[in-house]
């Protein structure tokens, strides 16, 4: 074939090559990926958070153990409704109660020595001192009488000198005696004096064991102070509800109890959906263990600071909830939904038909293509949204009612991409 010919031919085909290319394009006989779409709507939508949290009694009484002894007995089951001044629970203390009966006889006689050493001190020891003093006074009073007589008397020449010196003798005697006695009664009256102190000291001391042994006593006897329900008994070793025979120390939980009509919900609400948050929104609580019930409550107190749970900032929202019939237990761990904000007849689009980029969320409009038969384009467009639920957003503007959404599937999504649209449904169905 001559060389100009072939080269003509290829020529040819090449330009038959790029023609076909064209006329396809043009055509639109391209394969377009097939999307699904949605038409946004209008719905009332509640703005909602969901969590968890833990069951907790609003007004709990904790009763611990203030002595080591041992259970004597146990009167409440967990679960068991009591009456204010009903008997729970009782404690050994045998020993306490011996050494009450004990002290209280200290008591009486230590007493007995009190009003014995006001009084003056035993009255044969207080009979004697001054018995004793008085005599020797009375006969040392008498020798100066006698030495006063003499003196009287030799002056008249009626009496001699030995005589007096004689009574003066014993008069020194006497008054020697008088001077030991009287030191005698001066510490027996020390010493009643110190024994009335010492007995006005042990009466003290006495009354103030009898009052921690009383105490003691009195702490053996558990009573409800309360009309409630005991929720959850102390545990043992072995993690079971106190029983006769176990074991229990200083500040160790005997029962715990409250009126549980009336119950709140500790709520864990993580950090970002804090903000939207106010008191008296309602919430409906769910329990895993009662998955046909629900309970319904509402926002009580908001919390004053983020806290670090596990992996999560979360603030604690106490949550009042209503518990007639008594379902609810304290401690059990619950689900919790806040409805915050509720708007009527709003636009909405579905959660996954927005994008989110540098902070703007767009969506991708579908539009009519002129070019081939059952194509549309892409548009990224734009749009500004208010509240949301679970699936929903709700559209403040960039969209309008009748408008295509593109769905996300396996294909990526981009301004201007053809594509075609094989399914539509409406944003809430």
């Amino acid at each position: 074939m001559d060389r100009k010919l072939r080269n003509r031919i290829l020529l040819y085909l090449f330009l038959a090559g790029v023609l076909a290319y064209v006329l396809i394009e043009l055509s639109g006989r391209k394969p377009a990926p097939k999307i699904s779409a949605v038409t946004p709507v209008r719905e009332n939508l509640i703005s909602s958070i969901s969590s968890n949290g833990k069951v907790e009694p609003v007004s709990p009484y904790v009763m611990r153990a203030e002595l080591d002894t041992f259970v004597d007995k146990v009167y409440v089951r967990e679960g068991q409704q009591v009456k204010k001044g009903q008997l729970l629970m009782e404690l050994d203390v045998k020993d306490a109660a011996a050494q009450l009966a004990a002290t209280r006889a200290k008591l009486l006689a230590a007493q007995d020595d009190l009003r014995t050493a006001m009084a003056g001190g035993k009255p044969d020891e207080a009979a004697k001192v001054l018995g004793d003093l008085a005599k020797a006074q009375a006969k040392r009073d008498q020798l100066q009488k006698d030495h006063d007589a003499l003196m009287h008397l030799i002056a008249q020449q009626a009496a001699t000198r030995e005589e007096l010196a004689a009574n003066d003798l014993s008069l020194t005697e006497a008054q020697a005696e008088v001077t030991r006695l009287t030191a005698v009664k001066q510490q027996f009256d020390r010493s009643v004096k110190l024994a009335a102190d010492q007995a006005a000291l042990q009466v003290d001391q006495l009354k103030n064991q009898i009052a921690a042994l009383e105490e003691k006593v009195r702490q053996a006897r558990i009573i409800a102070p309360a009309d409630g329900t005991v929720y959850s008994l102390g545990r043992n070793e072995g993690s079971e509800p106190l029983k006769p025979g176990d074991y229990v120390k200083v500040g160790d939980l005997l029962a715990e109890m409250a009126d549980l009509h009336k119950v709140r919900v500790r709520a864990f609400i993580d950090e970002p959906d804090l903000g939207g948050l106010e008191v008296n929104e309602p919430v409906k609580i769910t329990w895993d263990a009662l998955p046909n019930k629900s309970w319904s409550g509402r926002t009580e107190t908001l919390p004053k600071q983020v806290v670090q749970r596990n992996t999560r900032s979360v603030g604690d929202v106490l949550c009042s909830v209503n518990n007639d019939n008594l379902e609810l237990l304290p401690n059990t761990n619950v689900n919790v939904r806040i409805n915050s904000r509720e708007h009527f007849g709003v636009l909405s689009v579905p959660r996954g038909a927005v994008e989110v980029d540098g902070g703007h969320r767009y969506v991708y409009v579908v539009k009519p293509n002129q070019l081939g038969v059952g194509k549309s384009t892409l548009e990224k467009r734009e749009i500004h949204v208010g509240i949301a639920d679970a699936t929903n957003y709700e559209v403040v503007s960039g969209l309008q009612e009748g408008e295509l959404v593109a769905l996300p599937g396996d294909v990526d999504l981009h301004d201007g991409m053809n594509v075609i649209v094989v399914n539509t449904s409406a944003a809430n169905s």
